[in-house]
């Protein structure tokens, strides 16, 4: 029996790695927390029947309390709960399906109980993975990827030795707007942009496709993740998503990992890794897949990517910067707040207006974004 626990269980990884638990049987759920999403987590907790279960908000949780009193589960909040859920001792395994810098303490607090991590949380790695990395080898611990491009290349390596890497090659579908200049970009609604053409995700993370700041933060990850320099992760634009991502070898071999593009594939791989499992969905059809479209991405229009390159080469608390500019940033587009083009030009102002603290720790990041949220607050 395979114990997971999920922080994170409402949103999209989450709630299909429920769709995992329930198509195989030998999943024990033994801990789910979410951020404010009361009634579906109720719903969670009654079919899976946790023990623990946490929500962020404290008047949230006594009234989940009160809901889920005929129930034997304890129900814990904030921060010391999302960690309590981390820490959990019957847990074999703890997915990280939060979004944002919220996942870091709990990350951290998992993996020096000996859990494994099976990480859909980016800004663990992003701005902590100088962190997150040697305390997860000194413990003894996997970090196992939930992203389709970080497990892809994760199943690409399998079998191979790290040093005869010459490359990560590392793909993009392009977003809903791949093939536009900046003119038309100056004019996109939210509606548009929250259309990806592939993919169903969370309303962040599909804004960041759009931008192709997630493709950015992607490859400040995959350092981390599998310890190659930037300049050795290239990004391709595939736009079928049926490439996941390649990595290419001393000799001149590449070696892909190709599939539908569906989340439950990489998160059941991480759950049972290395076991491959059925799994129910559509299949690629070779006969009738006509061509496999590889393409340049286009830096200046998209220039998240290229301000992801800029922040892992300067390093230090930079990454953080970027990534709390553009969280910030994005919920501000999200709430129509600002324009598309208003995302990159608010990541560059922050990024020329921070001086880089080297190697820092948990404290440190944690106040670079409150000052940089501080610092969007007050100029927009």
């Amino acid at each position: 029996m395979k114990n997971v626990a999920i922080i994170g269980s409402t949103g999209s990884i989450g709630t299909q790695t429920l769709e995992i638990a329930r198509a195989n049987k030998d999943i024990n759920i033994c801990a789910l927390s979410c951020g404010s999403n009361i009634e579906l987590i109720e719903k969670q907790a009654r079919e899976f029947k946790p023990r623990l279960v946490g929500i962020w908000d404290e008047k949230a949780a006594k009234s989940l309390r009160i809901s889920l009193a005929d129930l034997d589960i304890t129900v814990v909040s904030g921060m010391e709960g999302l960690i309590e859920i981390a820490e959990y001792a019957d847990s074999d395994i703890l997915v990280t399906a939060i979004v944002g810098m919220i996942g870091i303490k709990p990350t951290i607090a998992a993996i020096k109980a000996g859990k494994d991590i099976a990480l859909a949380n980016k800004e663990t790695l992003v701005t902590a993975g100088h962190i997150i990395m040697p305390l997860a080898k000194k413990m003894g611990v996997r970090i196992l990827p939930v992203d389709s491009e970080h497990s892809a290349i994760f199943q690409a390596l399998q079998g191979n030795t790290h040093g005869d890497i010459a490359k990560i090659l590392l793909t993009a579908s392009g977003g809903p707007f791949r093939g536009k200049d900046r003119e038309y970009l100056r004019n996109v609604r939210l509606a548009d942009a929250l259309k990806h053409p592939n993919w169903s995700m969370g309303r962040k993370i599909t804004i960041d496709s759009a931008t192709m700041v997630n493709k950015g933060l992607e490859v400040i990850e995959a350092k981390w993740l599998f310890d190659v320099n930037p300049s050795d992760i290239q990004v391709v634009v595939q736009p079928q998503s049926i490439i996941h991502s390649m990595v290419e070898y001393k000799d001149g071999s590449v070696i892909a990992q190709l599939g539908t593009p569906d989340m439950k594939l990489p998160i059941q791989y991480a759950l049972f890794y290395p076991e491959r499992r059925f799994l129910e969905g559509d299949r690629i059809d070779f006969w009738k897949l006509n061509q496999i479209t590889l393409e340049e991405p286009d830096m200046d229009t998209f220039k998240g990517l290229n301000y992801a390159y800029e922040a892992i080469s300067k390093g230090g608390s930079m990454p953080t910067v970027f990534n709390a500019a553009n969280e910030k940033a994005v919920s501000m587009f999200l709430q129509e707040k600002i324009h598309f083009l208003d995302i990159y030009d608010i990541i560059r102002e922050c990024m020329d207006n921070h001086k880089v603290t080297d190697n820092p720790d948990i404290d440190t990041i944690l106040e670079t974004e409150k000052m940089v949220y501080e610092y969007i607050e007050s100029r927009w």
